[in-house]
């Protein structure tokens, strides 16, 4: 049986909840509290960060890995598509979330301003209106990789996407998905 260490908030782990929602794997999920972290989360990851997916006595950290290691393991149904190079942008988007999303999203959480994150919104747009998902005409772990910031930012930082109307569509279309409908409601708990 897989254990998935996750925080309710924390877009990161999101991203495993929903590959696993994907898959219908079945885990046991245990809640860390960030604001106060156990001293044993620190055994299963040295920096004591979250997703720490573990089965059996194996562990292992890092949202982007434990998606691929999922995809590996249960590969129905495909989160990756069978040709190697759409695989290589796939997991090139996956590589370049937080320069490209993330940062400027933790910067505008922090009070920083808004302008680098509209820049990043305007950016996820333009691809988004040449292709019906962010790395090719498929749903794929890229999708899954940027989706619970632009849900976390909508819902929690009240960003309009009005600007937006690929995004808006991207996210509409999205919500369709069980997995993802699932981590609305999350993100709807916070």
């Amino acid at each position: 049986m897989l254990t998935l260490y996750d925080a309710a908030r924390c877009p990161y782990c999101a991203r495993v909840r929903i590959v696993l929602a994907e898959k219908g794997i079945d885990y046991t999920s245990v809640e860390i509290d960030l604001s106060d972290r156990p001293a044993w989360i620190y055994e299963q990851n040295p920096l004591g960060k979250v997703p720490v997916l573990e089965e059996d006595v194996w562990v292992l950290p890092e949202s982007a890995v434990i998606m691929e290691y999922l995809e590996e393991r249960y590969p129905r149904p495909a989160l990756l598509p069978a040709g190697r190079s759409e695989r290589a942008e796939i997991r090139l988007w996956v590589w370049e979330h937080d320069r490209r999303f993330a940062d400027d999203y933790y910067a505008f959480r922090r009070g920083e301003p808004r302008a680098p994150l509209e820049a990043r919104f305007a950016d996820l747009d333009r691809v988004l209106r040449e292709r019906a998902y962010v790395a090719g005409d498929s749903y794929s772990l890229a999708d899954i990789a940027y989706l619970p910031w632009v849900l976390r930012a909508r819902d929690l930082l009240e960003v309009e996407l009005e600007p937006w109307p690929s995004v808006e569509d991207w996210l509409a279309r999205l919500g369709q998905r069980p997995a993802v409908a699932a981590e609305l409601d999350v993100v709807a708990a916070l």
